[in-house]
């Protein structure tokens, strides 16, 4: 699937509450940035821990980049209107047979974000992802059916923030697989269902989850943040950020110590965890 035009992206969104595939940068661009977020880790002694790879746009200026990238933004704005914040990020790596996984979840769940009808993630491959690296895979039509209860794990190999699996029966013969090349990403909804399987592959399965709202969602949790990628704000929902001044500059990290606190404190309310997993 291709973009043809927005109001083609917006029905197919609506419809089955995901699109797939669009096109953001060419492969040699994605390497590109795939090459600076390695370099960035060597520089670290290794890969990115858990809070370096939550709201990695506030750290990194390529980071950042990748959050205003105009082909992201347009399909963005086809599905959620012109006025875009950029909540968080998150990178979901999962290295070559390493037994990552994630479990079949709704992004929702404890994200404090309402109503929830107008939040997306933009998923960024910044490697190929095909089926056998653990592309995600979807319930098409699944976020019509509104919020489901879900349990904490805590699974060490679960990359979500608190483990948690949907406790609904699902059945994976249903589920859409979304493979992408680099430099491709795909949309999904925040009720979507889904999840994926462990990378079997030889190659490191890199996407960046980028998690736009438009200006009028409200976060019920906290006082939180984000930052103004397109259009205007005249609501005053967030806490509004500039994008870091420098990689890992003294002003970036006290920035993105702040925004990371305030979401910790959002996403693992109800529970005795004082910090995401590594």
């Amino acid at each position: 699937m291709s973009i043809q035009t927005p109001n083609a992206l917006a029905e197919a969104y609506a419809r089955d509450g995901f699109y797939f595939p669009v096109r953001a940068m060419n492969e040699a661009e994605a390497l590109s940035y795939r090459q600076r977020l390695e370099a960035s880790e060597m520089a670290l002694g290794g890969p990115l821990k858990s809070a370096m790879r939550t709201d990695v746009h506030l750290l990194f200026t390529w980071a950042d980049e990748l959050i205003r990238n105009e082909n992201v933004l347009d399909a963005v704005e086809a599905a959620i209107g012109p006025n875009i914040l950029c909540w968080i990020t998150n990178f979901f790596i999962k290295e070559p047979k390493d037994g990552n996984y994630v479990s079949w979840h709704q992004d929702a769940t404890y994200w404090g974000l309402e109503p929830h009808d107008q939040v997306l993630t933009a998923w960024l491959a910044l490697s190929d992802a095909p089926v056998e690296s653990g592309a995600m895979k979807f319930l098409a039509g699944s976020h019509r059916e509104g919020l489901h209860a879900h349990e904490d794990t805590f699974h060490q190999n679960n990359l979500l923030s608190r483990g948690q699996e949907i406790q609904v029966e699902v059945d994976e013969s249903l589920a859409t697989d979304i493979p992408l090349r680099a430099g491709e990403f795909s949309l999904h909804h925040v009720l979507m269902t889904h999840g994926s399987h462990p990378n079997t592959t030889d190659d490191r399965r890199i996407g960046l989850a980028i998690r736009y709202i438009p200006t009028t969602v409200r976060q019920t949790k906290v006082r939180d943040t984000a930052v103004l990628v397109r259009g205007v704000d005249e609501y005053g929902h967030f806490d509004l950020l500039d994008g870091p001044d420098a990689d890992l500059s003294e002003r970036a990290l006290a920035t993105h110590k702040d925004a990371n606190e305030r979401l910790v404190k959002a996403l693992l309310s109800g529970t005795d965890k004082q910090q995401l997993r590594d």
